[in-house]
């Protein structure tokens, strides 16, 4: 047994390298494979069933030195009662802020947190300065550390000099992560721009429906440039990425943690178009992929949300009118004729990402 055991308490199903390599799997659990492997540290998951190399059902090992919980606060007391004597450790992947679901779960643990001396792990300042709130309104400032530790891109990801494809947009990500926004977005584009084309894929835990956006998944995609490409490997995904114009990513409904999608986009060269908001501006790095959201746009969305579905085209068409998709219109347009060069930070790295953690656990 690893003295290092990351449990993952939550995820949809469960998955190991091979998913990496040969099906679609979400930024979290793809950041986990990668961390796992590079610390030779093993993982144990809810809803396995069997082995599979590091990947393990959840049994109890009291040889666990260090305990890494995903996600969960709820989850750390119980499973240090299974791991006694394991260092426990509380990764966090989603938002936090205070007030939150999430937030009003960290804050109702927090106590058990300080209790249980718990480092909490972040993926970004911008989310460790959330989950710092929670604690101070929770009472526990500085008796819970908190750090950053970025998410990892592979080292060897890089431009291949593949074509671009200037009449392409794609949008990697799960579709409640403002996939109809950017739908209502793309139509206004593809107005002022007849051949523009936009690809969509995701890691398919939710549905089209449940995110609202099936009113485009069949006949209609036909004859608005939109290709729905499902949920793809992770390879197929950096493709679609490299010889796209941007991604287009304008989500400001469920701002990114990180936004393993910005890091890997502008690693292969790819500029992102997406709002600042969230982790975006501190992993992108470059004005140029920014929008501000504007108060008109989240207006705009609470009042699509309450529209029933034939009614939206309506409500697209008078946002269009008023301007509200001309910032989207005229960045695609400028990038046509001029694609920004974009490169990535290498704290994001895999090798300096692995070495964070070997010095949080004393590794070596």
């Amino acid at each position: 047994m690893s003295p290092v055991l990351f449990f993952d308490p939550g995820c949809p199903v469960p998955y190991s390298r091979r998913t990496l390599e040969q099906a679609a799997l979400g930024g979290t659990e793809a950041t986990v494979v990668r961390i796992a492997e590079a610390l030779d540290a093993q993982v144990m998951q809810h809803n396995r069933g069997e082995r599979e190399g590091r990947y393990l059902p959840a049994v109890d090992d009291p040889r666990v030195e260090h305990l890494i919980v995903l996600r969960d606060p709820r989850r750390v007391r119980p499973l240090c009662a299974r791991f006694a004597g394991a260092r426990p450790y509380l990764w966090l992947h989603d938002l936090v802020r205070p007030g939150s679901k999430r937030g009003r779960r960290l804050a109702a643990a927090a106590r058990t947190l300080a209790d249980l001396r718990t480092t909490l792990i972040c993926v970004s300042d911008f989310q460790r300065k959330q989950a710092e709130a929670v604690l101070e309104r929770a009472g526990v400032a500085g008796q819970v550390h908190a750090i950053t530790i970025y998410n990892p891109i592979d080292d060897a990801l890089a431009p291949n000099g593949a074509d671009v494809d200037r009449e392409k947009l794609v949008f990697l990500s799960s579709p409640n992560k403002g996939l109809g926004f950017a739908l209502d977005a793309f139509a206004a584009i593809r107005r002022a721009l007849p051949d523009m084309r936009l690809c969509i894929a995701s890691p398919g835990y939710k549905s089209l429906r449940a995110a609202g956006v099936a009113r485009l998944a069949d006949r209609r995609a036909a004859t608005s440039g939109v290709e729905w490409l499902g949920a793809l490997p992770h390879e197929r995904a950096l493709e679609e990425a490299r010889s796209a114009l941007c991604v287009f990513y304008p989500n400001f409904v469920l701002p990114e943690t990180f936004g393993l999608v910005f890091a890997e986009a502008n690693a292969v060269g790819t500029p992102v178009l997406t709002h600042d908001c969230g982790a975006a501006a501190e992993v992108l790095g470059d004005a140029r992929q920014l929008l501000p959201v504007a108060g008109a746009l989240r207006r705009y969305e609470r009042t699509a949300r309450l529209l029933p579905g034939p009614l939206r085209p309506m409500l697209v068409f008078r946002a269009e009118r008023r301007g509200l998709f001309e910032p989207y219109v005229e960045r695609v347009r400028a990038w046509h004729s001029a694609r920004p060069r974009v490169t990535v930070d290498p704290r994001f790295r895999l090798a300096a990402v692995t070495e964070r953690w070997r010095a949080l656990l004393n590794l070596g």
